[in-house]
């Protein structure tokens, strides 16, 4: 079976856009190193041209409580393989390697569980998104409902804005953008946030500001262009964390729900053959 390494590289591209334009610098040498080397704070203020203290305060921001911590978490899997693409078929599965690797490096499984726990109490979700994004949320209402959820996708601006506003307690609503500033998913989560909705945003960005309007922050991994859509498909690492929560929310009534899941795609096998029939 193969096996993944965490790496926390995906967390310092997850907070990039925070840094100041020097913690930029810092960043960008960890993430595009491929060398052991000393890395002591010493050693690197040197090369760097900075100063130690500069590297406690990137360390923080990313999330460690100063350079030493996150010096332990970068090296312990600094060991991969280096993939070289020699064609395009391997360059593209490569990039789907790293961000498979990087999605399981994100994956907070508590953080899973708590959402299952909340779908299972709320009478109602709604999947905000735009574009690409409004593509997975149509996926996930077609999954999602096949085990009985009551879900609904929603990709048009006014529609968010109008359905925002009329949602309750009893709902949960998910807005999807990669970048974290869709406008019109940001302002209908803001809007049904303040209507007492459990507000989820699934985005490749961590913004502290997100935290004033969302109950949970699921992020996935981002590969350079990815949002431009290039030769990866930008819902791939949205899907892979949806079938991933798909996959949490199943396992907590497998029995129920797989029987559900089937007796749903019989019902729709059913009609279509009595449409063919007619």
């Amino acid at each position: 079976m193969e096996q993944y390494e965490k790496t926390i590289i995906p967390i310092i591209e997850s907070v990039y856009e925070n840094f100041t334009p020097l913690e930029k610098t810092i960043a960008d040498f960890f993430i595009h190193n491929k060398e052991r080397m000393d890395f002591s704070s010493r050693n690197i203020a040197k090369q760097l041209y900075v100063s130690e203290a500069s590297l406690s305060r990137f360390a923080k921001k990313c999330g460690f409580k100063g350079y030493r911590e996150f010096l332990f978490h970068y090296e312990r899997n600094f060991e991969e393989p280096v993939l070289i693409a020699d064609d395009y078929a391997k360059q593209v599965l490569n990039t789907y390697q790293e961000l498979l690797n990087k999605s399981y490096a994100l994956l907070d499984q508590e953080q899973f569980r708590r959402i299952v726990d909340v779908f299972s109490h709320r009478k109602r979700i709604y999947v905000y998104g735009k574009g690409s994004s409004g593509l997975v949320a149509q996926e996930m209402k077609l999954r999602f409902m096949r085990i009985g959820v009551n879900m609904e996708a929603i990709v048009d601006s006014d529609v968010m804005k109008m359905n925002s506003v009329l949602v309750s307690g009893d709902c949960v609503v998910i807005g999807i953008s990669i970048s974290g500033k869709s406008e019109e998913v940001i302002h209908s989560l803001r809007a049904a946030k303040s209507q007492g909705a459990f507000t989820i945003l699934m985005t490749s960005m961590k913004e502290r500001e997100f935290m004033n309007f969302c109950d949970e922050i699921i992020l996935f991994a981002v590969k350079e262009y990815l949002n431009n859509g290039k030769s990866i498909s930008p819902q791939f690492p949205i899907l892979i964390m949806v079938d991933i929560l798909y996959s949490y929310f199943l396992q907590s009534d497998k029995f129920h729900k797989e029987a559900l899941h089937d007796y749903t795609l019989n019902v729709l096998s059913d009609r279509r053959h009595m449409n063919s029939d007619k």
